[in-house]
């Protein structure tokens, strides 16, 4: 540095280092490393609460009892995941074929019938368009709108699960539309089309005698569940004759093979001999890899068309709330139509929505131990986040509520222990071999699904509005 002093100057000469630089010293000091982390771990308390049934043979199969209702005038339909379709004898609900019993062309007329899916505020029919199909509504709400006397538009209905439209379109090669329908919610209807029909009537005669006929059809007994009556006596004195009886069981039970996920780890093998120190390279990269296995298996396990648990909610157990937001009524609601609700799902945003819900109303929800943490509840019932319930762009989710266990008729998981090379339960890590690039393979698979055993053990609240209101 040089320092200016009058007409002369004066150079301080540099000082000499006394001590190790920071940057020296860097190089040879050991950091305190931490395990690689990653951001897209959740806490999975679908997968932490789900009872795991052990399901030799990749299929478990759920008996049930025989659920059978005619003449309630009401159509019902099966459910398979995603997939809907109607039970053939149920279209005798229709007043074309009331007393129609040809069961072979009720199952033609069915296998016709084609599915649809809808959105909130879809318009399904148009006021004066050509009507040529029947739609039965599996789910959903439908509000069909016409013109007034004065000219205003007038509400003419609200249509919902098991209710139909266009009947007369079937025959009436002139039948126009005398209303609008719109979707009021999401939901799934079956549509029949007149050239449908007509072609399997061309191939069955008794059809087309039949078509006209409005006697009922025999009441079965069933209980309030729709399932067969068990016929028994009660209450009796004496030597009375009791009645016989059989528990009869759905002829094609619904089967759910297990699903699998699936992917290659690679890691190279200067890698995993170099680099082993702290961490084990190839133990951490294994680890997040199962990380990442685990939330898709949680994503599959809700979002799934075949078994996920929204698309296998039981349409009578499928609810909208009161008003959008989810309020403790709707909560209420939610709870009463099963027993033993074991616990709530919703996605985090949900959840926020349910405290502002309840603090508006100056309720405080209850917190319980769960497994040594504390989480809010409803009534007893532990609420829980799962962030792979969808939100759709609409700001709307789903609340899900849930009986688990086997013994107690409720939902549980399926999987199959023992795998070759089992690294953790239902999970394997199999060694694939060194390619000529001198990178080593494992392929790491985990085998789940999950199954609901009888219609009352999971329920939906949906179109939940979680978006804040403004004041």
């Amino acid at each position: 540095m040089t320092v200016e002093t009058g007409p002369e100057s004066q150079v301080e000469p540099p000082r000499q280092q006394s001590s190790l630089s920071t940057a020296a010293a860097r190089n040879l000091a050991t950091t305190t490393k931490s395990a690689p982390q990653m951001q897209e771990i959740t806490s999975r308390w679908l997968l932490r609460s789900l009872p795991w049934v052990e399901t030799k043979g990749g299929a478990y199969r759920v008996n049930r009892r025989l659920t059978y209702t005619v003449g309630d005038g009401v159509i019902e339909f099966v459910q398979d995941g995603a997939a809907v379709r109607v039970i053939p004898r149920e279209l005798g609900e229709l007043a074309l074929l009331r007393g129609f019993e040809d069961e072979d062309v009720l199952t033609a007329l069915a296998g016709r019938c084609v599915q649809r899916d809808f959105r909130a505020g879809e318009v399904l029919v148009e006021r004066g368009a050509p009507a040529d199909q029947i739609h039965l509504i599996a789910h959903g709400r439908v509000n069909q709108a016409s013109v007034g006397k004065y000219g205003d538009e007038v509400s003419v209905a609200v249509l919902a699960d098991g209710d139909r439209f266009g009947e007369n379109a079937l025959l009436d090669a002139d039948a126009t539309w005398d209303y609008t329908a719109t979707a009021e919610t999401p939901g799934t209807l079956l549509t029949l089309s007149r050239s449908d029909f007509a072609s399997v009537m061309a191939q069955a005669p008794s059809l087309e005698a039949h078509i006209q006929a409005f006697s009922s059809l025999p009441q079965q007994r069933q209980n309030r569940h729709g399932e067969a009556e068990i016929a028994m006596s009660a209450g009796h004195v004496g030597e009375v004759e009791l009645p016989g009886a059989f528990v009869d069981y759905e002829l094609n039970p619904r089967e759910y093979e297990l699903s699998v996920a699936q992917t290659v780890l690679k890691v190279h093998t200067r890698v995993a001999d170099l680099y082993n120190g702290p961490h084990n390279q190839t133990e951490e990269q294994l680890r997040l890899t199962i990380e990442a296995l685990r939330e898709r298996q949680e994503h599959e396990l809700v979002n799934n068309r075949e078994f996920g648990l929204l698309h296998n909610a039981d349409f009578k157990q499928r609810i909208q709330p009161h008003s959008g937001p989810p309020t403790p009524d709707d909560l209420d609601e939610l709870l009463c139509r099963r027993r033993g609700t074991k616990f709530f799902f919703a996605h985090p945003k949900t959840i926020a929505a349910i405290g502002r819900e309840f603090n508006a109303r100056g309720l405080y929800p209850d917190h319980v131990d769960l497994g040594g943490q504390l989480v809010p509840a409803w009534r007893g019932v532990p609420i829980l986040p799962c962030n792979k319930i969808p939100i759709s762009k609409e700001q709307t989710s789903s609340i899900i509520a849930m009986r688990t266990g086997e013994d107690n008729q409720g939902v549980i998981g399926l999987r199959q222990t023992g795998l070759p090379e089992e690294y953790e339960p239902g999970l394997s890590v199999r060694f694939m071999g060194i390619s000529e690039q001198a990178i080593i393979s494992y392929l790491v698979t985990t085998y789940y699904s999950a199954a609901v055993l009888v219609p009352d053990a999971l329920g939906v609240l949906e179109n939940v509005q979680i978006a804040r209101r403004r004041d």
